[in-house]
């Protein structure tokens, strides 16, 4: 074990040429940052997990009812046993060739079966008022953190000269806010990334968790090589976008569909200027070019840049759909009634599940399910018409 640390913390890995561990140790002139410092991080991460628990339960969840948005989560599918154990025991997405053994066996057209088969799946989908009361703790973290840090960079030199990043490094000092800041953060993606398993499942699972993944280490690799005040920069920039994101989901939530609409045309807009002009011109200049310039590449350095251009290249990703999604409701002509939030896929966007066709009980026998045909296609989950199917079911 103690061979594996000593290769893990090899210094020639972590720090520049000529300098050691032993150089960055606290004193009593100036505290550096150490790497145990991070392990508080894990017993905080679950208070902040306990925190939120309380918070949605004591704080948005009264203001979830005081919006008169319910806990009525979607339609039950009508009891069927043989149905049943497909879904539960075979396959909650049955192919074609299987409903049409299940549409003989049971006297239902394909159509119904179709129908039951949504419905069972919606109803393990969670209701509105947990999907409110999560939007409300994240909006809520993000915009106590932003503030935070607005707050403290304004007061910095580097966020005003990004080479002052660089300048001494990595003999600079750290502060009780850069501590703070960092550790704060730190905890919060990690409840993030393990409350992942507990929470609303989306259709980008993977992809957030990849970037939780990569935040975490960015955030570790830049507190142990003490290269925090570049990435004080990193986490102000990404939270910006975070909290619109969480507002409008909770406006969709409350059917203030114009609220919605607004915030997250404002929230493509900052998303897009912040991550794909902002991000490379501001922050990855000064990562690969002036810290080239100042400090000179090293093992680490390769590393910490790979996870910024990683994390660029997510924003892309992102952005594209978001672009996606706004030119599909022009293109469908109904910007007005179309709510973006259920088919968007960013970063922090919800997927909203809802039928493309109307979710009525299915009839008991084949001959009463013509007149389930003709039903309405249109109808979202929170009552707008979107013109548009949606990717869960697709």
């Amino acid at each position: 074990m103690a061979g594996i640390l000593a290769w893990f913390w090899n210094e020639r890995f972590w720090l520049p040429h000529n300098v050691t561990w032993a150089d960055l140790k606290n004193t009593d002139e100036a505290t550096f940052p150490q790497a145990e410092d991070l392990y508080l991080a894990c017993p905080l991460a679950f208070c902040i997990f306990m925190i939120r628990l309380v918070f949605e339960r004591f704080i948005a969840r009264p203001c979830a009812m005081g919006l008169k948005i319910q806990a009525n989560g979607p339609q039950k599918a009508q009891p069927n046993a043989i149905l049943e154990k497909v879904f539960t025991a075979i396959t909650k997405h049955p192919d074609e060739k299987r409903l049409e053994g299940l549409s003989k066996q049971l006297d239902w057209d394909v159509r119904t079966i179709q129908r039951w088969f949504r419905q069972r799946r919606n109803q393990e989908k969670p209701s509105t008022l947990a999907r409110f009361c999560e939007s409300m703790w994240r909006f809520t973290f993000y915009l106590y953190i932003f503030t935070y840090g607005v707050r403290f960079l304004k007061k910095t030199p580097w966020l005003w000269n990004t080479k002052e990043c660089w300048y001494n490094y990595p003999y600079q000092p750290l502060t009780v806010d850069i501590h703070y800041y960092y550790i704060l953060e730190l905890s919060f993606y990690l409840s993030l990334l393990f409350s992942q398993f507990t929470d609303i499942r989306r259709k980008d699972f993977l992809i957030m968790f990849l970037h939780h993944v990569a935040t975490i280490s960015l955030i570790i690799f830049s507190y142990v090589n003490n290269m925090a005040r570049v990435g004080t920069l990193v986490m102000c920039l990404h939270d910006a976008a975070d909290v619109l994101i969480e507002a409008a989901k909770m406006a969709n939530y409350a059917k203030c569909q114009i609220l919605c609409n607004l915030l997250f045309a404002m929230f493509a807009i900052l998303f897009i200027s912040s991550r794909l002009g902002v991000y490379p011109v501001w922050i990855l200049n000064t990562t690969l070019f002036e810290s080239w310039e100042i400090v000179g590449p090293y093992p680490s350095w390769w590393v910490f840049n790979l996870l910024l251009i990683l994390l660029q290249l997510l924003h892309s990703f992102w952005s594209y759909l978001i672009v996606k999604t706004a030119c599909r409701a022009i293109s469908k002509g109904k910007v007005g009634k179309w709510n973006p939030l259920h088919v968007s896929k960013d970063d922090r966007s919800d997927i909203e599940s809802s039928s493309d066709e109307d979710d009525s009980p299915p009839p008991a026998q084949k001959h009463h399910s013509s007149a389930t045909n003709g039903t309405n296609k249109n109808h979202g989950t929170n009552g707008y018409l979107t013109g548009v199917p949606y990717p869960d079911e697709h």
